[in-house]
């Protein structure tokens, strides 16, 4: 996990009293938007530990609305946002509950669709606006959102990570991290890497035959 400095802990320009329970949240559901796409028609946010007591005090509930709505902390919609979804036919509940052993500030968040099923992720508000994505629709993962980062969910084949590292070094991209998780025969990639995601090289590897999914991710506001 990263090791936080002063300018970390003093948080982010925000909207709202705690960058816990405002800003971090806010980053939670822009990633995912991000990932989920904007073709959601509701979003229910199950709600753990100090999240669950505090959401609607500490503005958490707006804030977490505000994201899935492509929000940026500092945005001063934030306190408008319950009612913007609403204007949009988007329908919201937030729900109280106990994820286990997570970090007091979790949230999963489920995205409803009309056509396709749920999709969810789970992620924690660290502290100082910082977060931490921690599972997607039920694979384990871990990501902050800080640099750009690349997720992808393929066919396990024999030099599957080759052809995907092959195609950021051809484009000059160097590759900071890199987690591989597996299913049986399909693998998760979480990629952060040094230079800003651009839709060519997303497409050069959705190109592959193996890729199920993929999206890319530049860093959320802070």
């Amino acid at each position: 996990m990263k090791n936080y400095g002063v300018f970390d802990i003093l948080g982010p320009i925000m909207i709202g009293p705690s960058s816990s329970h405002t800003a971090g949240a806010a980053r939670l559901g822009k990633i995912g938007r991000e990932i989920a796409n904007t073709s959601f028609t509701g979003v229910s946010f199950f709600l753990h530990g100090s999240f669950a007591k505090t959401y609607r005090g500490h503005g958490t509930d707006r804030a977490l609305v505000a994201g899935v709505l492509g929000m940026e902390p500092s945005d001063e919609r934030i306190k408008d946002s319950l009612n913007i979804a609403k204007e949009k036919g988007i329908n919201i509940e937030f729900i109280e509950t106990d994820l286990g052993y997570e970090h007091p500030n979790t949230v999963k968040i489920v995205f409803h669709y009309k056509n396709k099923e749920d999709y969810y992720l789970i992620g924690s508000s660290i502290g100082g606006g910082n977060i931490l994505i921690t599972n997607l629709n039920g694979i384990n993962i871990e990501f902050t959102g800080n640099y750009p980062t690349i997720l992808i969910k393929y066919t396990d084949r024999k030099g599957s990570i080759s052809r995907i590292s092959s195609i950021l070094s051809n484009e000059d991209i160097n590759i900071a991290t890199m987690k591989v998780s597996r299913e049986g025969k399909i693998a998760t990639m979480v990629m952060e890497i040094d230079s800003p995601i651009e839709d060519i090289i997303i497409n050069k590897i959705k190109a592959l035959d193996e890729i199920i999914y993929i999206t890319g991710i530049n860093p959320i506001g802070r």
